[in-house]
């Protein structure tokens, strides 16, 4: 993807704060603007990328509209869309034309009486080991400058790799011009100094933009608050998903989540496609030598099957050259007259 030329840093003030439910304010207007960590036309120090404290998403879905609004994204069904009758999640899910998704998971007693709303703001994870970028046979996916996995779609021939190979199903194809396409975490806006459409429009805080190693040292103050705070005992600890090194090397998108990552449709252990090629080539080595012995069992059944009609029919014609009555062919004798 070529590099646009720098132009003049574009940022809007942040609110002066928000209220995460049962903790201290966080000082939206202590965090600074995108410009300060990738001035325009300048090389950025260190990789960027999203932190999502998914305990303060409110689901407003500001984010997904100002990505689509950003973006141009169509929508699907040409605007006319059906109710999903899962809560207030009718986006669904991550597609071509969905790069931002609100999640709604309810959690309720039988009796309704108890119980509460996990939301979270899902996106392309833009993982430092991406399985997309593995398998793309047209170079179409590229890691930028920001350390952000970008498709590029005039390069793209939309042969569906790279959606098999995404543990997190974030990729699909957009039906208006048929490519993969996902989050690119507004590559132009970068270029500008400006941060992502999402993070800009998010009103409490809960999509958090800016150098990883800085993100990480909040989601960890945040960590060590909420698990401060008293919780019912049967409520799994909440915890970080993707900062981990170990976990495909990192997340550039990560999350804080209040539950298991099954709950929120996150796999507990992602996998890159080569992580799967010593078992896959084992298998096929194995297969590969069950059907040599299967080969050579048929080939040797065939070669006993000649050489016992062989032995038949020198057996007949001998009998019959010792004994005129008998008809050749047969291994009866001649009926005498």
């Amino acid at each position: 993807m070529a590099q646009q030329s720098a132009t003049p840093a574009a940022t809007t003030a942040a609110p002066p704060s928000a209220t995460p439910a049962g903790g201290t304010p966080v000082p939206l207007a202590s965090i600074p603007p995108a410009s300060a960590y990738a001035p325009p036309g300048a090389f950025p120090p260190e990789p960027l990328g999203f932190y999502t404290d998914t305990s303060v998403c409110i689901g407003c879905k500001a984010c997904e509209v100002a990505c689509k609004n950003w973006n141009g994204l169509s929508s699907r069904n040409g605007g006319v869309n059906t109710l999903s009758g899962d809560s207030y999640d009718n986006t669904r899910r991550l597609d071509g034309q969905h790069w931002r998704h609100v999640k709604f998971i309810e959690q309720f007693s039988e009796d309704r009486t108890n119980g509460r709303w996990l939301m979270m703001s899902d996106v392309c994870k833009h993982c430092v080991q991406a399985g997309c970028l593995e398998v793309c046979p047209t170079g179409a996916i590229m890691r930028t400058e920001y350390d952000t996995v970008v498709i590029q779609a005039d390069v793209c021939n939309g042969c569906r790799d790279c959606i098999g190979a995404c543990p997190f199903g974030v990729i699909d194809i957009n039906p208006v011009n048929n490519t993969a396409m996902k989050c690119t975490l507004c590559y132009d806006r970068l270029h500008r100094g400006m941060e992502p459409a999402c993070a800009q429009a998010c009103p409490t805080a809960s999509i958090q933009f800016g150098p990883i190693a800085e993100l990480k040292q909040r989601a960890q103050a945040r960590l060590e608050q909420l698990k401060s705070q008293p919780r019912p005992e049967s409520r799994p600890e909440p915890r970080l998903y993707g900062a981990d090194e170990s976990f495909l090397g990192g997340l550039n998108a990560f999350y804080l989540l209040d539950d298991e990552p099954e709950v929120y449709g996150l796999p507990n252990h992602p996998a890159l496609p080569s992580q799967h090629l010593p078992a896959n080539v084992g298998l096929a080595a194995v297969g590969a030598v069950g059907v040599g012995l299967l080969g050579l069992l048929g080939l040797r059944k065939r070669r006993m099957d000649e050489f016992a009609a062989e032995a038949r029919a020198e057996q007949i014609s001998d009998r019959g050259a010792t004994d005129p009555g008998m008809t050749l062919g047969s291994d009866e004798e001649a009926p005498h007259a």
